[in-house]
């Protein structure tokens, strides 16, 4: 993925990216994060899950977007389990409990909007 940002007058960010999914690839035994945009207002995360791998559970002070862009994953949200795939999305709630652990492969996009 090639970044590009304008001079620091012109704080809008280019990005050119062909495939979602080539953000990054899968690394063995590993959870890769790339930020794709952070700010104060909030932020967007991409992520590749290893088969096993995952997040343990934890909270956030604020509502995240969760985009399944490929494989299959498990996502447990104040106990209640949901299996996701390819194009599925969900929402986890603020301050509600959540974690995951790839089925097979997977890679997602993170939303989180602070406010």
């Amino acid at each position: 993925m090639e970044l590009q940002q304008k001079p620091a007058t012109d704080q809008r960010l280019v990005s050119i990216i062909n495939k979602i999914g080539d953000i990054t690839e899968y690394q063995d035994a590993s959870v890769i994060s790339r930020a794709v945009i952070k700010k104060s207002t909030g932020s967007i995360t991409f992520f590749a899950f290893d088969k096993g791998e995952g997040l343990s559970e934890h909270t956030a002070p604020f509502d995240a977007f969760v985009n399944v862009i490929e494989g299959k994953v498990e996502i447990i949200i104040s106990g209640k389990a949901y299996i996701l795939e390819k194009d599925d999305i969900i929402i986890m709630p603020a301050n509600e409990p959540h974690a995951l652990k790839a089925i097979e492969k997977f890679k997602m996009l993170l939303v989180m909007i602070k406010d």
